[in-house]
């Protein structure tokens, strides 16, 4: 949970010759856990921040007092950059400090906001507040680590601008709350007496190992806030087999204390696109959060994450954490959790890092991880919805893996269908027209008004058509293969027209996560309205559903005589530059597989390549 577990006086000392031998243990410490090497500026705070910290503590007086450098959130990716762990000089009981460190001398808040500031001098790039960056993350702490529930006292966050005069960073502390815990080059001494009131030294050496050896899971006061979001927003009623998979699981946990320790009952939900995974997801969390059990969903999709943190948690930061990723679990053994969601199972990886399982740096795999961190993980999956290389999860790996460590797995096929207007006719169609499944292409014959699909003849077509929805109140998103660059904005905020098919241009949605005046981030592009007129990838369109799908087909797919030919070079996914040539054909069908069923209402195609389109004329009337 920590890089490193030191105090001033062992830092210092490590340094007292020039040397900081530390700087290269938290760099090898960053490389094993990302597989990557740290950023210069990460570097140069570990060897300049973590210095002035120690500094300042040894003259509080508080150089054994225990330093947890790089500190990872639990259930997240973020790191907070130390807690000291003491005790209250006071009372005697545990007493954390969360220190945000920043090497800035002079930054600014962005006009309109007390969250946002920048660094002047430096390119202009929105950043969060470094007193609104530490207050989250004790609000994380203070839900997360059991070891403090009911004592979110303990915990304090502060700032420490060890660069800066107060004077260049005078916009800053006027936010509230910072004048008493944003301190600066200028404001040492005051620091200095926030510490000593704060914290003493442990003389028992046991507070920074309880935080570590926590059990981490959402706190009751978070479940209730979560349940109360959750059940509000999520008014489901399961069918079929959708309500097997959920009592499936109801009774798996409540059997899963007469087990054995050591022993579990993982749950395999499996079923195409629309089929209800993620209501199941929902009704789980809504439900086991009533009852007080610690859950949490993840996924390996940054857009779908995203949206339900903004949806389902109405932006609220609390609830929105029991939204997460696969690779939020990697120090996490304890089975803190009762239930584990895992939703988009296809899209789990071998190790959380991407180092090849067996390396230096691949030492677990994903998936021991996930079932290590519940009682009860449940994977919701779709084989045929595996886009990316690595991507690994699929019923016979969950298996394979269970029975390997004596593990019980019950599995569920979902036979409803809701998204694609409820029609099995058209996934069949999908499935069939891909070769995803044997017997060859089919004529499509309607399917008694349940779900409307057509060919256009051209991109502007294909966009009228789904203008002219969209004027009747219904919603609709153009999604195509990844056959173009995608470009970043231009510097005055407009998108590149990176998708050109003769005269007519569009831009794909936007790079990253943060939008553009107001049209949507990537994250949000499927489900914010603006998002129509920006061209969707797999990317963010893989995990949603609109009305109607329009989807433009690129020369990395095409038809021939003998079949469906794909052309590698045609495609401009970095992802897929080093996949194998079988391996490539799978992957591009199936990517097609996922755009052609995000439409619950129908689907209009168009292809680039002449010969498809005259293809897809003859299967559609």
């Amino acid at each position: 949970m920590a890089f490193k577990q030191t105090s001033a006086r062992k830092l210092l000392a490590e340094s007292a010759f020039g040397q900081r031998p530390y700087v290269n243990e938290l760099r090898e410490r960053y490389r094993m856990t990302y597989q990557r090497p740290p950023s210069t500026a990460e570097v140069n705070s570990w060897g300049h921040s973590l210095d002035a910290l120690a500094r300042l503590l040894a003259t509080a007086g508080l150089e054994d007092v225990e330093m947890l450098v790089e500190f990872a959130l639990p259930m997240c990716s973020l790191r907070a950059d130390v807690v000291l762990a003491g005790r209250d000089p006071k009372t005697g009981d545990p007493a954390y400090v969360v220190v945000e460190l920043k090497q800035w001398s002079r930054a600014r808040l962005i006009p309109g906001s007390d969250e946002l500031c920048e660094v002047i001098g430096l390119p202009r790039r929105a950043t969060l507040h470094p007193i609104a960056q530490v207050t989250r993350y004790c609000e994380y702490l203070r839900n997360y680590a059991l070891v403090l529930e009911g004592h979110g006292e303990r915990v304090t966050g502060v700032a420490y601008l060890h660069n800066a005069e107060s004077e260049g960073i005078a916009e800053l502390l006027t936010t509230p709350g910072a004048d008493n815990r944003l301190f600066t080059r200028t404001t040492e001494d005051d620091f200095v007496r926030f510490l000593r009131e704060t914290l003493c030294f442990d003389d028992s050496n046991q507070v920074g190992d309880e935080l570590l050896a926590s059990r981490f899971a959402p706190s009751e006061a978070l479940m209730k806030v979560a349940a109360d979001e959750v059940l509000h927003r999520s008014h489901f009623t399961l069918i079929g087999e959708q309500h097997t998979a959920f009592s499936l699981v109801m009774r798996t946990l409540r059997m899963a204390h007469e087990r054995p320790s050591g022993t579990k009952e993982l749950v395999v939900v499996a079923g195409g696109p629309g089929s209800g995974k993620s209501v199941i997801a929902l009704s789980l969390m809504g439900s086991l959060l009533r009852d007080g059990y610690p859950v949490a969903h993840a996924t390996g999709s940054r857009s779908f994450t995203r949206t339900l943190q903004q949806r389902i948690s109405n932006n609220d930061r609390d609830s929105g954490s029991l939204f997460t990723y696969f690779n939020s679990f990697t120090g996490d053994r304890s089975s803190g959790l009762a239930v584990l969601i895992l939703d988009e199972a296809h899209r789990l990886r071998e190790t959380s890092n991407g180092a090849p399982l067996g390396s230096k740096w691949g030492v677990r795999r994903q998936i021991d991880e996930l079932i290590d961190a519940a009682l009860v993980p449940v994977f919701l999956l779709d084989q045929h919805q595996v886009v990316r290389p690595g991507e690994t999860g699929s019923l016979q790996m969950i298996e394979e893996v269970a029975a390997k460590r004596g593990l019980t797995v019950r599995h569920v096929d979902l036979d409803g269908q809701f998204r694609a207007g409820g029609s099995r006719a058209y996934e069949t169609w999908v499935l069939r027209l891909l070769n995803i499944e044997p017997g060859g292409p089919l004529e499509w014959k309607g399917d008694e008004g349940r779900y409307a699909v057509h060919v256009a003849e051209s991109p502007e077509e294909l966009e009228d058509f789904l203008r002219q929805k969209r004027s009747s109140g219904e919603d609709g998103r153009i999604t195509a293969g990844f056959c173009w660059p995608w470009s970043d904005p231009n510097k005055d905020g407009s998108l590149v027209n990176d998708v050109k098919i003769g005269s007519w241009e569009r831009p794909w949605n936007i790079k990253g996560s943060s939008g553009v005046g107001d049209l949507p981030s990537s994250d949000l592009w499927a489900t914010d309205p603006a998002g129509f007129g920006q061209v969707g990838c797999i990317y963010t369109a893989q995990g949603f559903e609109y009305d109607w799908s329009g989807v433009i087909i690129g020369d990395d797919l095409v038809w021939r005589e003998q079949g469906w030919q794909s052309v590698p070079t045609a495609s401009e996914d970095k992802v897929l530059d080093n996949a194998p040539p079988y391996e490539f054909h799978r992957l591009i069908r199936n990517t097609y597989k996922v755009l052609l069923t995000r439409g619950m209402k129908g689907t209009v195609l168009y292809s680039t390549d002449p010969a498809t389109r005259e293809f897809l004329r003859a299967l559609i009337p």
